[in-house]
């Protein structure tokens, strides 16, 4: 079921835990998953001897993993094809949750499966220590992925995890999986992407807000994602799941959808709140200066290059119009708009947000940009 955002708001379940693993034991994480796997499925016919070359294969397949990482830590990052990346950023249950979208080429790799290592190390942390010693990194984990995928079109694969606040380097590895484990004949293809990135803190008490999101849609969920499965499905908030667009260029008839979270409004002992958000477009224009606030200040003045358009309905947030019981103190509060563009011209759009704290009387601003192209 597909519905806008709307003046609803859910508790965020986003459980960050620090990952401590020796190589060796990633590694067997690895292989307790493939073992599993294949006793399932009639593996465990096979002979002592087999089963011991099935498993040094899988070590070997781990190894090489997060070999990719280890040497772009190095600076000797060796890739077979080009990965992309883009994030975002949430409040956690504790520190910053960081869903993100790794996005290759489908036509760079030919098996139909792989495995993908994500690391985060703190950028002030000692380099890589030695094979076999103990890594503590604040997230390491694998994956296996999938490389199915529409004929043309790009692949993506959405992952995310939660760390503390901080400066980061963030190292992804993908690899190809053989279909034969044994097949050590066939060349497999990998690639190591290393991302800085810079962790803000949600935790200050402080008004603010996630990142703004620009979605393709929102579905309603039945079931709720929790525990660690929220790292393989990381847009889900409550009972609904973002599918965050993968350009910003949208056609005429389409719907451009916003979402994003406000964080630390002001909450008084009776659990009062008072929060508006007000939507502003601005269109590009390379002959305009910009200028002020027309008469009656109803709107944020243009900068210079474009030119003002319209506002939206502005949003309230109060406990009568949030349901009974709900906490801004406990959960953020989830705002959004959905913006038909069957009216806007073709061209470069900045949707101006303001959020306002009416108790505190404190604002923020955001900003979004989007281009519009013919239908």
């Amino acid at each position: 079921m597909r519905r806008k955002p709307e003046h609803v708001a859910f508790i965020m379940f986003f459980m960050g835990r620090a990952r401590l693993r020796r190589r060796a034991a990633a590694a067997a994480v690895l292989l307790a998953c493939f073992v599993g796997a294949a006793d399932a499925s009639g593996q465990n016919q096979f002979d002592r001897r087999s089963q011991e070359r099935l498993d040094e294969a899988r070590r070997r397949e781990t190894e090489a993993l997060l070999s990719l990482a280890d040497a772009a830590m190095s600076g000797r990052a060796s890739s077979d094809f080009s990965i992309a990346w883009t994030h975002d950023f949430f409040k956690a249950q504790t520190g910053t949750f960081v869903p993100f979208t790794v996005t290759i080429d489908r036509s760079s790799v030919s098996a139909a499966n792989g495995l993908m290592y994500v690391r985060a190390a703190r950028r002030d942390a000692q380099g890589p220590l030695d094979p076999g010693s103990l890594v503590r990194y604040p997230f390491d984990i694998i994956f296996p992925v999938n490389f199915s995928g529409p004929a043309g079109q790009p692949l993506r694969i959405t992952r995310g995890f939660a760390v503390g606040p901080g400066d980061y380097d963030v190292y992804v590895a993908l690899r190809e999986r053989s279909a034969d484990p044994l097949d050590s004949e066939r060349r497999l293809k990998g690639a190591v992407l290393k991302q800085p990135l810079t962790v803000p803190d949600f935790w200050t008490g402080e008004l603010t807000t996630s990142s703004i999101m620009l979605a393709d849609r929102i579905d309603e969920l039945g079931i709720p994602v929790t525990g660690d499965d929220v790292l393989e499905r990381p847009y889900v908030i409550g009972s609904n799941e973002v599918h965050r667009a993968a350009v910003t260029a949208f056609r005429q008839d389409r719907e451009l959808i916003v979402v994003f979270l406000i964080y630390n409004p002001t909450v008084s002992p009776q659990k009062s709140f008072d929060v508006e958000v007000d939507y502003h477009l601005f269109r590009k224009d390379g002959a305009s200066r910009g200028g002020n606030a027309v008469a009656g200040g109803d709107h944020p003045p243009a900068r210079a290059g474009e030119q003002y358009i319209t506002r939206t309905t502005p949003q309230r947030f109060r406990p009568g119009l949030m349901g009974a019981g709900f906490d801004p103190a406990v959960g953020p509060i989830l705002a959004g708009q959905g913006i038909l563009l069957s009216s806007f011209q073709e061209g470069e759009y900045r949707l101006g947000i303001t959020v306002t704290d009416l108790m505190s009387r404190k604002s923020l601003s955001r900003d979004v940009t989007f281009t519009v192209v013919g239908s």
